[in-house]
């Protein structure tokens, strides 16, 4: 196995981005990360997005991003696991260089989360439930995690002040 190393980053502003598409967010953090690696090419690319379809209507990530960035013709693939997309495109785009199989692969994480309603948002997100054992049951996310923040409070005396600090450091730190 070879040695991988990442040699260039990129990173975009984070938040609600009403101006810009999907494609510009990607696009706009890869172009960072090609000019600070400084290369002149890539020979593949992964893009890590849980449900593109159900925030943007927009799915088949993997070619549109190389097209829009002017990469084609490469492989390029999205990769879907829910809140670890990014890593497991990562860990994808390691392996594939590391096998020897390329050189130089762009991997790149994008979301777009606030294009729609809090009720659509709660559905698009509660695809990455079990639909048989939690969504029939009527559990959602914050409904989940409301339940293990309750569980928290009741073993280990943790006030709602405590639990309201995460998301202030969240916030800030975001």
């Amino acid at each position: 196995m070879r040695e991988v190393a990442v040699i260039g980053v990129g990173m975009n502003k984070w938040g609600e981005l009403w101006e810009k598409s999907i494609r510009h967010v990607f696009v706009e953090a890869a172009l960072m990360a090609i000019e600070d690696a400084g290369v002149d090419h890539i020979d593949s690319m992964y893009v890590g997005c849980m449900t593109s379809g159900l925030f943007v209507g927009q799915e088949h990530l993997g070619s549109l991003m190389a097209d829009y960035l002017g990469q084609t013709p490469i492989p390029a693939t999205r990769v879907e696991s829910a809140c670890a997309s990014g890593g497991a495109a990562f860990r994808l785009g390691f392996m594939e260089v590391a096998a020897g199989m390329s050189d130089i692969v762009l991997v790149g994480g994008v979301e777009k989360m606030t294009d729609v309603g809090g009720g659509d948002a709660t559905f698009a997100l509660s695809t990455a439930a079990d639909q048989e054992y939690e969504c029939y049951q009527g559990v959602t996310f914050p409904g989940l995690y409301a339940m293990m923040a309750h569980r928290h409070m009741h073993e280990y005396g943790t006030t709602r002040e405590q639990l309201a600090q995460v998301a202030v450091k969240n916030h800030y730190n975001g």
